[in-house]
């Protein structure tokens, strides 16, 4: 779910600082000071006032052929857990369900844009009606709290509607130059806000999947403009650069090998807040992009 750019990193760095304990809805849903609310405006507006020109077309292009690969293995991944989950093999699908995952992970901001999509795929416990609930996280609670795929066809079926629904509206628009800059800030965002709690995956853990593909999602999304920005600012390249690389060195203990990663337990409140530090060290340089290609 989409939150103010700002009002998410701050956020990021009082958890940092405090910890687990931060009310993060508290945080993020503040009523802003007048001037933190022109700063949040200006900084927004950067994005989505980033011109043309040849070479961020280029970039958005380049962006467009990512986002539209993503979205076909998103719906081949889909396919193969709702099999799973439909053939009545938890197993299974508890060990697909996390890389079905990543692609729309990775493209996330991207579906937001299609209206009820995000909600209808990725809508955590009481962020809507019970009865609407659907999506990968209503199966995720089946297959962890009550080990079972029993009832769960109807949601796999329509799970895998919507995101061959996804595919199609991938493929029916034209990315700006902003949203792979906005993209970038936006999936850290995701991981500031739900991921570092390990509220996203609260029943399956499976957090550190999440965390990794948005951060490659992000790192694709700046390197499409970084050509443009190494430029103009590249001092700032460097220090996204830096950043990137101690936000993959902070993760990578956790790896296990062919893409798998560590269970979100195994990362106890100081190994999380460092990682949130790393994150915050990463974003908060990445939202200055916008305003180095508006020159603002």
């Amino acid at each position: 779910m989409k939150r103010p750019i700002l009002a998410l990193l701050a956020a990021a760095s009082l958890f940092a600082v405090f910890g687990c304990n931060v009310d993060r809805e508290l945080i993020a849903t503040r009523d802003p000071s007048e001037g933190e609310a022109r700063e949040e405006a200006q900084e927004q507006a950067a994005f989505f006032q980033i011109e043309g020109g040849p070479e961020l077309e280029a970039a958005a292009r380049e962006y467009q052929e990512y986002v539209d690969a993503q979205s076909a293995l998103l719906v081949d991944r889909t396919k193969r857990f709702a099999a799973a989950v439909e053939a009545g093999d938890v197993e299974e699908a508890k060990r697909l369900y996390a890389s079905s995952r990543e692609p729309w992970e990775r493209i996330e901001p991207v579906a937001e844009k299609f209206g009820n999509l995000d909600p209808e795929v990725d809508a955590r416990e009481g962020d809507v009606p019970e009865a609407q609930w659907t999506g990968f996280h209503r199966i995720e609670k089946s297959l962890w709290t009550e080990n079972t795929t029993e009832g769960m066809d109807e949601y796999a079926t329509e799970l895998v509607s919507d995101v061959e629904r996804l595919e199609r509206e991938v493929d029916g628009i034209e990315l700006q130059p902003s949203d792979p800059v906005f993209g970038a800030v936006e999936l850290l965002n995701e991981v500031s806000a739900t991921k570092i709690t390990g509220e996203e995956e609260r029943y399956s853990h499976t957090d550190l999947h999440d965390i990794a593909a948005n951060v490659e999602g992000a790192e694709v999304a700046f390197e499409t403009v970084k050509p443009v920005v190494s430029r103009r600012d590249p001092e700032l390249v460097a220090e996204i650069e830096g950043a990137f690389g101690d936000v993959h060195a902070e993760i990578e203990p956790y790896s296990r090998g062919e893409g798998a990663w560590a269970s979100y337990e195994e990362l106890d409140e100081s190994d999380r807040r460092s990682l949130s530090q790393k994150i915050d060290a990463l974003a908060e340089p990445l939202s200055l992009v916008g305003r180095v290609l508006t020159g603002s």
